[in-house]
């Protein structure tokens, strides 16, 4: 794929992912962009197919980390049609969520690029490993929470959580965050305990591509 090299950013909900891409997306307007997802279920009140979001979509098992109530649009396709773009290697991910299929096509991504936009991929560690089996070539990206504990004093605070869910998200980040620790997974692994250093890693980071797009622009 040509273009700006895509990012890719993961880890466990409440690590900070969004305040921080939020800050990234306010400081450097006009760089980043996101993809349009597929999804096999129905369109819901003032969703518009294949409008492009101006926040990532939220894939329930690839995205964790955006405020909910964030209005997000998709690509609406039949299963059929999405298991024959599976099948046919034209998805970097997908997953299944209650019955519908999520995915992100290649396409939506080269759609991103030709843009000269830098395209942002919130997923979870799965996600990533599916990608790594692609050509996409991406900036791989963990934020990761101090602790356990400090996470889940985080979700508590939200107040959006019931227990069940709450437990739920706590033994996912568990997994999460023992297996951003494997070697070669990421690129750069944030720890999010203090919210200034860790903007600046993530900076860091993507400052050469960031720095590409301004120049191509002027």
């Amino acid at each position: 794929m040509s273009g700006p090299r895509p990012v890719v950013l993961s880890g466990p909900s409440g690590a900070g992912k969004s305040t921080l891409l939020k800050r990234l997306m306010k400081e450097y307007e006009g760089v980043f962009g996101f993809s349009v997802s597929h999804t096999t279920r129905n369109p819901r009140p003032g969703e518009e197919d294949g409008k492009e979001p101006l926040a990532p979509a939220l894939d329930p098992l690839l995205c964790s980390d955006v405020e909910l109530n964030q209005q997000n649009d998709y690509h609406f396709v039949t299963r059929e049609k999405m298991q024959d773009g599976i099948d046919n290697d034209e998805f970097i991910e997908n997953a299944e969520f209650s019955g519908n299929m999520y995915g992100t096509s290649k396409t939506s991504i080269e759609d991103v690029q030709a843009q000269n936009l830098i395209c942002i991929l919130d997923v979870d560690i799965q996600g990533v490993k599916n990608i790594k089996k692609t050509d996409l070539n991406p900036i791989y990206i963990s934020i990761q929470p101090p602790s356990i504990e400090i996470l889940e004093k985080r979700l508590r605070d939200r107040q959006t959580e019931t227990e069940d869910s709450l437990q739920k998200r706590l033994e996912a980040a568990r997994i999460d965050m023992e297996l951003s620790k494997e070697p070669g997974v990421f690129d750069l692994v944030i720890i999010n305990d203090d919210l200034e250093e860790a903007y600046e890693k993530l900076k860091s980071v993507l400052i050469e591509e960031i720095e590409k797009v301004q120049d191509a622009k002027k």
